[in-house]
């Protein structure tokens, strides 16, 4: 009997303490629950205001990108109708800055894809561009790209083909003097071409027309124009990311 007492008070300590143990098990587990849950929900919040920082981050430099694509449009837009570069039908001269309505969102819609696109690309390739990467630099990078479209108006050479040699020269000396990326060259020649047959298409279709056309249509420097353009706009958004950048670091 006493065995029998003996044995059966140490099955019933057993069973105490495994209880105890399944018990204590349990609540680890439950515990581990939590903070895995916890730090799936801090994961996730911080994910998704992640995301929204840089969705607002990219919409602003769309918006920045298309400004500044809508102002040199009109500006040098104008600039080609006063010397004759560029005719538009007569109803469109007495429009707001003499020129049509669709070409400021046209080109501010093409400076923000091309702007935007750039730091995408040079992302993709692993290569981020930090040749002169200041706003000082951009700024007379816009200076220039400005002046050669004044020299496509202002120059007069004996035939087009030189005053087009010339504009090619400049256009490759903008982007070696504030580019120099393999990127940026191929990118501003997919622009340059892209451009140069819509333009092909527009002046085709009666939409307007140029002066003394010499290359389908339409002069043989525009490519020139549409190539140091897109170097430009593409400087811009670089600049434009590279804040972006910062900004998303220091926060």
């Amino acid at each position: 009997m006493p065995r029998l007492e003996e044995h059966c008070w140490s099955r019933s300590c057993a069973s105490r303490v495994e209880s105890k143990n399944l018990s204590a098990g349990n609540w680890v587990a439950s515990r581990a629950e939590e903070m895995m849950s916890i730090v799936t929900t801090v994961l996730s919040n911080a994910y998704g205001s992640l995301h929204s920082v840089r969705a607002a981050n990219l919409i602003r430099r769309g918006l920045v990108l298309f400004t500044v694509g809508v102002v040199l449009a009109l500006v040098l837009n104008l600039l080609q109708l006063q010397r004759n570069v560029t005719l538009f039908p007569e109803e469109v001269m007495a429009t707001l800055f003499s020129s049509a309505w669709w070409i400021p969102p046209c080109c501010g819609t093409a400076a923000a894809v091309v702007g935007l696109l750039y730091p995408c690309i040079d992302s993709h390739l692993g290569e981020p561009h930090k040749f002169k990467r200041e706003w000082a630099s951009v700024m007379r990078c816009i200076a220039v790209f400005v002046g050669i479209n004044h020299a496509s108006a202002k120059l007069h050479f004996a035939n087009n083909a030189q005053l087009s040699l010339t504009l090619a020269a400049l256009s490759l000396g903008l982007w070696w003097m504030f580019d120099r990326s393999r990127s940026g060259f191929g990118l501003g020649i997919g622009t340059a071409f892209l451009a140069t047959v819509i333009t092909q298409l527009l002046v085709y279709n009666g939409v307007y027309q140029y002066t003394y056309p010499d290359f389908l249509y339409v002069r043989s420097w525009l490519p020139c124009i549409f190539f140091s353009g897109g170097v430009t706009v593409g400087n811009i958004g670089r600049q434009l990311a590279m804040g972006g950048v910062e900004k998303l670091h220091n926060d």
